[in-house]
């Protein structure tokens, strides 16, 4: 495996992110994997690894770059908390967009990636990201997956079910059954929205599962039978839309 550190240029700066991928055998379907909010940190770099062993070119920015280029939530004290937080509320459709469009040019330049196979998998407050990032960039990502994804269906104009029609390629949502980030009537709308537009998707509940139940640090509420079937999920979406 080849692991990088690499700053990639954006409209807004250098975004601080970690590329791995298999070291022959390429080029290789690219991924991006688009960070929860505690951050980029050594336990996102392992599941990236994860995606890297079965053959793709992964690319996890820090997307808090422009605020702080090595935030991650190590303690959850009141101040770390409120700090993500604000971290959290500089990140919207514009600023995915900008940073989706760097990752394409930047994966478009390496020899080891094939630019041509490009899909998208987020993380809780990235859930909405590979919605507006497919619906930016219709004819570049093959397939999107969100994972326990927040704030899935909202009153804003780009709310991420809004961006449903503008979909092309096939979605996957995986949702914990105990998540107050994305209640059933948010995911109820979410897939209304989804089926009005036709577009390819699927949305699987996990059932007695909370939010973050995917990340192997996330002390009780990580649910390793949960997780092991997310990763099927995802392997298996991938090698449907991204494999030749």
């Amino acid at each position: 495996m080849i692991e990088l550190q690499v700053d990639i240029p954006t409209a807004d700066g250098a975004m601080n992110s970690f590329v791995v991928h298999p070291e022959e055998d390429g080029p290789h379907p690219v991924v991006l994997f688009y960070m929860d909010a505690p951050g980029k940190r050594e336990e996102l770099h392992d599941m990236a690894r994860r995606l890297a062993a079965v053959g793709y070119f992964v690319v996890l920015p820090n997307l808090y770059y422009r605020s702080s280029r090595d935030f991650w939530l190590k303690e959850r004290s009141e101040a770390t908390l409120a700090q993500m937080f604000g971290l959290m509320a500089t990140l919207n459709a514009a600023t995915t967009r900008c940073d989706t469009d760097a990752m394409l040019q930047f994966v478009g330049g390496q020899a080891g990636a094939d630019a041509s196979r490009i899909g998208a998998v987020g993380y809780c407050m990235s859930g909405p990201f590979v919605m507006w990032a497919a619906a930016a960039f219709p004819d570049r990502l093959r397939c999107i997956a969100s994972i326990h994804g927040a704030n899935m269906a909202t009153a804003a104009a780009d709310s991420p079910h809004r961006m449903a029609p503008q979909i092309a390629c096939e979605s996957y949502f995986a949702c914990a059954e105990i998540d107050k980030w994305a209640p059933p009537a948010d995911i109820e709308a979410l897939q209304a929205a989804l089926v009005a537009a036709g577009t390819p998707h699927r949305i699987e509940w996990y059932p007695a599962v909370e939010h973050g139940f995917v990340f192997p640090q996330r002390g009780a509420i990580y649910n390793r039978p949960a997780a092991e079937r997310h990763w099927e999920r995802l392997f298996s979406l991938f090698a449907r839309k991204l494999q030749r």
